[in-house]
């Protein structure tokens, strides 16, 4: 095992021990705080890929907007520090649906991708993103960009109509 899987298996055992505080903490700024260690090993997983771009996307993106205004919204809306969670059969019941779809979704990365290498090829980068966008996946990026569109507009008329009434 080389130095660098090392680091990529701490990192993502960061990632999933991380995720799972933030699933199970008791006051929502904690769940954010754990959330934004949670998205950072998986930028830095994504630098291990050769994935610089992605990585400062995800960080910039997910770190510094959504996050931060997850936190915002905790203080603003002047809720309570701590949750109380009902505790429901339910809970068990997702816990093992839960545990049953890591298990399938892990088989199936396994099967698929068990004996991939990434040796120096350079998948993460601006140019080969481009160029991937731009050649191979332009009429699903347009098709995209219609969508949100739509989508933008809908959510406009349906903040307008609320406010007419």
């Amino acid at each position: 095992m080389s130095a660098t899987e090392l680091v990529f298996l701490l990192f993502a055992a960061l990632a999933v021990g991380s995720a799972l505080l933030s699933m199970t903490a008791r006051q929502l700024v904690h769940s954010a705080l754990w959330l934004v260690v949670t998205l950072g090993a998986v930028a830095g997983c994504f630098v291990l890929m050769t994935a610089e771009f992605v990585a400062w996307v995800q960080v910039l993106v997910y770190v510094g907007s959504v996050v931060v205004l997850v936190i915002f919204a905790l203080m603003l809306t002047r809720q309570q520090s701590s949750v109380s969670a009902e505790v429901t059969g339910n809970r068990w019941t997702a816990a093992v649906i839960g545990l049953v779809a890591a298990v399938g979704l892990g088989a199936t990365v396994v099967s698929g991708f068990g004996g991939e290498r990434i040796e120096g090829r350079r998948i993460g980068t601006v140019k080969s993103i481009g160029e991937a966008l731009f050649n191979d996946w332009v009429l699903p990026f347009e098709i995209l960009s219609g969508v949100l569109l739509a989508a933008l507009v809908g959510a406009i008329v349906i903040s307008r109509s609320g406010t007419e009434r």
